[in-house]
């Protein structure tokens, strides 16, 4: 699980780099995204594989391995270990494949290696009479398989071409990569903190009950299997329609997301309540598939089913809850939800119910964990859907187009980055007005609007702003989502007016953007607090508490925004090529002072 947490991190985050530099046409740096995720994850594979062979002993220890489980560990631990670079490579390349546009091949490959596992496990443990070391071997001989289809498909990329320079490793890359798949790789490890506490509790209480260590580890293991299966039905089921949910949302079709999440929680609820049924009515037939035990065996396997998944069906809300938070773009909602079950509430119920009541305490951890993350997502869910009212879609942005009684002699853009109350703004448009050039700023949401069919509402609420968890949002489905969308397309629309014609152009990483071009001012608007929270209390009609509050929630998520799509820092000064403090001259002169240095530059660019 902690190699997959790795594979998921790299793949997740290769194919989403790959999604996002396609989208902005750039074709050789989505190559050297895929190549540099190929790389680490082959780094990652062998690092892990040496760490698993010297440390197994201690790594048996740490997931709570009994003395008479130990053998069979160490039989299977150091066979499975020479697997690991066949398994994070190979499932890091199925996201990246996917990402290609070719999911069917991704799809196939997985399954080629999961029926061969399941064929061979038979084979090489019961035929040849060769036990967990057969299971073992066949399990990494299947990811071998899996491993060399998705290797041979490196050749067969749609969208990039992979050349030697793709694979060198560009430390701005690898860390882009890996941050874009570090939600990939929380979700997986909480998996991980969660098998390792209750692995060691149940070998502690287990001891100190009739069952002894090994059964209640044995046990709870097949049931977390299966209640695995359970909650990737309902995964699915809801990761099919977030593109739904994010879309309609987007666009203010309101009505569309409901009946969307109507029918997502619909399917859901009777899947977990089916499931609910079998696992009260018939635990001892679903037990018996993973094999026989003795009285006590059957019995805890009973109780395990009965105890630890009494409110699965909570998980027809809580995970389809938490995938339609990520899809509408709601960050820190989606976040509480994907890790509330097991951090939040699993660990602090194991370790409390466990002292209270042994290991009937620590089964019944999990309905305590489930019923809480159920609440959490009835309480964010019913809030939200209060919030939805079916919108028109209309245009409210207003259009900034000036006057084009162009004064300068060259064509200049002049891009302009601000602080939220430094008036920025209000300066980018004295500087088009007394150049008799373009103003870009709201007009950009018309436009995008009209291509995407987003409500402009809705794009000027989500454009150039990121909410510190975003990262965390891509838990369950790695792809676009509608900010990426709204830079790509707000990418395009800035080179085409940097082309057509001089301008000013607002905010949405303009200067890093048009960051080749010779013929850019790039312009960072600054100023005092105080002066910001004055201007904010009188433009905008906030009181000094809340001005004050409101400058730094929007100033945090631009600069969110701009390290995600930039890897720089917004308020780095190097960036820029003025930063002038808006309250050291006013707003007239600080327009006047760029327009001097403009003309000087227009006048320059004319004599190359």
């Amino acid at each position: 699980m902690i190699c997959l947490a790795f594979s998921l991190m790299l793949g997740d985050g290769a194919s989403s780099y790959l999604s996002l530099k396609l989208g902005e046409k750039k074709k050789e740096e989505a190559a050297k995204g895929v190549g540099n995720g190929i790389v680490l994850a082959t780094i990652a594979a062998i690092i892990l594989c040496a760490i698993t062979l010297i440390f197994l002993p201690q790594l048996l220890n740490l997931f709570g391995c009994t003395d008479n489980l130990r053998e069979y560990a160490m039989q299977y631990g150091k066979i499975i270990a020479i697997g690991i670079p066949f398994m994070i490579i190979g499932t890091a390349l199925n996201s990246i494949i996917r990402a290609d546009g070719s999911p069917k091949f991704a799809m196939a490959s997985m399954v080629i290696g999961a029926i061969l596992n399941t064929i061979l496990d038979p084979i090489f443990i019961f035929v040849f009479k060769m036990g967990v070391e057969g299971a073992a071997i066949a399990t990494i001989f299947s990811q071998f398989v899996t491993f060399v289809l998705n290797i041979w498909y490196i050749k067969k990329f749609k969208s990039v071409v992979m050349n030697k320079e793709a694979f060198q490793l560009k430390f701005s890359v690898a860390k882009k990569v890996s941050a874009l798949g570090i939600s990939s790789f929380i979700t997986q490890m909480s998996f991980v903190v969660v098998m390792a506490f209750e692995n060691n509790l149940l070998a502690k209480y287990g001891a100190q009950s009739k069952f002894g260590s090994e059964i209640p580890i044995t046990v709870l293991g097949i049931v977390m299997k299966i209640s695995q299966i359970l909650n990737s039905i309902i995964i699915g089921i809801a990761a099919g329609t977030q593109p739904i949910f994010g879309y309609n949302y987007g666009a203010r079709k309101f009505d569309r997301v409901k009946s969307a999440l109507k029918i997502v929680l619909s399917l859901s609820v009777v899947i977990s309540t089916i499931a609910f049924i079998l696992f009260q009515t018939i635990p001892d037939k679903l037990i018996s598939i993973f094999g026989s035990g003795d009285e006590n065996y059957m019995e805890f396997a009973c109780l395990s089913f009965r105890i630890y998944l009494l409110l699965c069906i909570g998980n027809g809300i809580q995970i389809p809850s938490g995938i339609f938070f990520q899809a509408i773009g709601k960050s820190i909602k989606s976040a509480i939800l994907s890790l509330s079950r097991q951090i939040l509430f699993l660990i602090p119920a194991l370790l409390i119910l466990g002292k209270l009541f042994g290991i009937m305490g620590v089964l019944s951890a999990g309905p305590v964990a489930d019923g809480l993350a159920f609440v959490v997502a009835s309480i964010l869910l019913l809030a939200e859907l209060k919030h939805l009212k079916q919108g028109n879609g209309k245009s409210q942005a207003l259009v900034d187009d000036t006057s084009t009684d162009n004064q300068l002699n060259k064509q200049i853009v002049i891009t302009i980055a601000r602080e939220y109350g430094s008036g920025g703004r209000y300066i980018g448009r004295l500087i088009a007005d007394k150049l008799g050039i373009k103003f870009y700023d709201k007009d950009f949401i018309a436009e995008i609007a009209k291509e995407t069919g987003l409500a402009e509402e809705y794009i000027e609420n989500q454009e150039q702003k990121r909410e510190t968890l975003a990262g965390l949002n891509n838990g369950y489905y790695v792809g676009l989502d509608n900010s990426d969308e709204l830079f790509i397309k707000e990418a395009e629309l800035i080179k085409k007016v940097a082309n057509k014609e001089s301008c000013v152009i607002i905010g949405r990483c303009a200067d890093f953007i048009l960051r080749d071009r010779n013929n850019v001012i790039k312009v960072f608007v600054y100023a005092n607090q105080e002066d910001k929270i004055k201007r904010a209390t009188e433009i905008y009609e906030l009181d000094k508490t809340k001005a004050e509050k409101e400058i730094k929630r929007i100033d945090k998520l631009r600069a969110n925004h701009y390290k995600h799509y930039t890897e720089k820092k917004w308020d780095d000064h190097s960036n820029y090529d003025i930063c002038i403090n808006s309250d050291t001259l006013g707003v007239e002169k600080s327009a006047d002072l760029i327009c001097e240095i403009v003309q000087n530059k227009s006048v320059m660019l004319e004599t190359i």
